[in-house]
């Protein structure tokens, strides 16, 4: 497992510097912040003054350099807009994000996985197809429809939910959290529920493949024979297996979650990284565009680290570098 991890890292880190290259010269050849900052008298003494201040008067070359050099040192540079360093205003923005994504995740497993296995083993009832039916749509239907559309039904219309905002929070010390008061849980639960839909789409479809496969395997069969209780071939027996291909799925969804809940974000006018992202690209903020995509390309390749380390603790039969379990 030591050797497995160690070589894991060493290739999230060859990944890692690729798509610093990637990201900075991507973002970096696209428009010119200057003439964004710069007002409508600045003559060119005053756009010199403005490149050099923002360090654009060097080489593309050696601005990467000095990017890498600084990142070294956690250094991701200041933004443009703000005038303070981009980690500082993503690690400031993540706790609205990843609490979204967390409730999201939650909301997915909670609700999709125990009709996945209703309709896993009963493929045939109208239960089971009104369940289909309802993956099938929550999958088609495009993510800012639904969130419009819940606005304008549970907010609009009939009052119920808020529909901006992130509502009452409580500072812990080292972050402030929603889902600790009741005006928060209000606030969060439309945006989680828009934002989990895909997820749970897939859980359903995955656990009820998964349910219909294991649920004639031999295993299963001789636990009944033994006399093992239903809910126990169910619950551990049958759960357990069905869930290694699930947690691959929500461990590369929650990634994508994080990185694309852009439009939820700008929906619900959620006061995550996913809105911040959408104001700084409208500036051209490149600091805090290069930060946040570096952020998340992190996040992509942890959680494939952590989701191959969860294989072997769900399944000690899996074999990782062809050694033995």
């Amino acid at each position: 497992m030591a050797e497995y991890i160690t070589r894991r890292l060493l290739q999230a880190l060859l990944v890692l510097i690729v798509m610093t290259l990637l990201v900075f010269f991507g973002v970096n050849v696209i428009g010119n912040p200057v003439y964004i900052f710069a007002s409508s008298e600045c003559d060119q003494a005053c756009l010199s003054a403005i490149i050099a201040d923002l360090g654009l008067d060097q080489p593309i070359w050696r601005q990467y350099l000095t990017f890498v050099g600084n990142l070294m040192q956690g250094d991701m540079g200041k933004s443009f807009t703000h005038g303070v360093p981009a980690l500082h205003l993503i690690f400031e923005r993540l706790p609205a994000t990843l609490e979204l994504a967390f409730a999201a995740l939650v909301m997915a497993l909670v609700l999709g996985l125990p009709m996945g296995v209703y309709a896993g083993l009963r493929p045939e009832g109208w239960g089971a197809r009104l369940i289909m039916g309802f993956s099938m749509v929550a999958f088609s239907l495009p993510v800012f429809w639904i969130g419009i559309i819940m606005i304008l039904t549970f907010s609009v219309q009939l009052g119920w939910m808020p529909s901006v905002g992130r509502g009452d929070t409580v500072d812990l010390g080292f972050v402030e959290t929603s889902v600790l008061t009741l005006d928060g849980l209000h606030h969060l639960f439309m945006p989680a529920f828009t934002l989990s839909l895909i997820m749970m789409a897939m859980v359903i479809r995955l656990a009820r493949a998964g349910m219909r496969e294991v649920m004639f395997t031999d295993y299963i069969k001789f636990a009944r024979a033994n006399g093992v209780p239903e809910r126990r071939v169910l619950g551990v027996h049958a759960l357990k297996n069905i869930l290694i291909p699930i947690v691959t799925v929500l461990g590369m969804e929650f990634g994508g979650v994080i990185a694309f809940a852009v439009v939820v974000e700008s929906i619900f006018s959620w006061p995550g990284v996913g809105k911040m992202l959408i104001d700084a690209i409208a500036v051209l903020d490149r600091p805090l565009i290069v930060a946040y995509l570096i952020c998340v390309v992190f996040m992509f390749v942890t959680l494939n680290l952590l989701v191959d380390i969860l294989y072997s603790l769900l399944d000690p039969r899996i074999r990782l570098g062809g050694g033995k379990p």
